[in-house]
């Protein structure tokens, strides 16, 4: 694993930034790379293609991830340079129908892994799965592999209330996952997917090493706006004295 992941991870700090799984748009992905880049993020996630890889490299130094569904899109992705691999951000495709259940992620992982055998993989439970099954799931990806476990949720909640209220339940279902799992494996679990600088410090309590924050990030609609959001989330985080302990 990358040195400044494992140092954040330890720290139980992480902050991977997100600009989508389905995200092509070359200006979109760079404005969340630099944001990522000013704002102090632990690293960034972009689609899985060479050249958004290559790009985001000659916008930072933090280490890139690739998401993908389909496991041989990630070898040309390493190949460019990513630093790392994420099976999911299945967030982006329920919208259009489409489920991941236990199995078939279980197989991309295990697909995934005959293909790169050592590069630092995470994978995504799917939320749609019942908690206990969500656990179990994420038990056999480690087992399978898996090195960063990241739940989600976001999307499936439904806020009732304005403010901060409403942040927390839409935190809930991936806070619940990130409570359970974290209890369940070994490895970092990354809580994403419905997350805001509220939220942050309430992922980290309930046992995730880190967060991951999209659209809360992306939607904006200025690099200023962008990279402010980046920094409240660090500060949330507590990462600022970390991140100058290692500078």
């Amino acid at each position: 694993m990358h040195p400044t992941l494992q140092s954040a991870f330890a720290n139980r700090c992480a902050l991977k930034v997100i600009s989508g799984l389905n995200n092509f748009e070359r200006d979109r992905v760079a404005a969340t790379v630099k944001a990522a880049h000013h704002g102090g993020a632990t690293f960034v996630d972009i689609a899985a293609d060479p050249a958004l890889v290559q790009m985001a490299k000659s916008l930072t130094n933090l280490p890139i991830c690739v998401s993908a569904v389909e496991p041989e899109k990630f070898v040309p992705a390493v190949v460019a340079g990513a630093d790392l691999i994420e099976i999911g951000n299945f967030d982006s495709f329920y919208a259009q129908g489409l489920r991941f259940e236990a199995e078939e992620v279980l197989a991309l992982t295990h697909q995934t892994r005959t293909l790169l055998r050592e590069i630092t993989l995470s994978v995504t439970v799917p939320h749609i799965l019942a908690l206990d099954q969500q656990v179990q799931l994420a038990e056999e990806l480690v087992k399978a592999g898996a090195d960063i476990i990241q739940t989600e949720g976001g999307t499936s909640s439904n806020p009732t209330h304005p403010g901060i209220l409403g942040l927390i339940e839409k935190a809930a279902p991936t806070l619940a996952a990130a409570y359970e799992i974290s209890r369940a494996v070994s490895v970092p679990v990354l809580c994403a997917s419905g997350i805001s600088s509220v939220t942050a410090p309430l992922a980290i309590a309930a046992g995730a090493a880190g967060v991951g924050v999209g659209s809360a990030i992306n939607l904006l609609n200025s690099e200023v706006a962008m990279i402010a959001a980046v920094r409240s989330l660090v500060e949330a985080l507590g990462t600022g004295s970390h991140r100058n302990a290692i500078a």
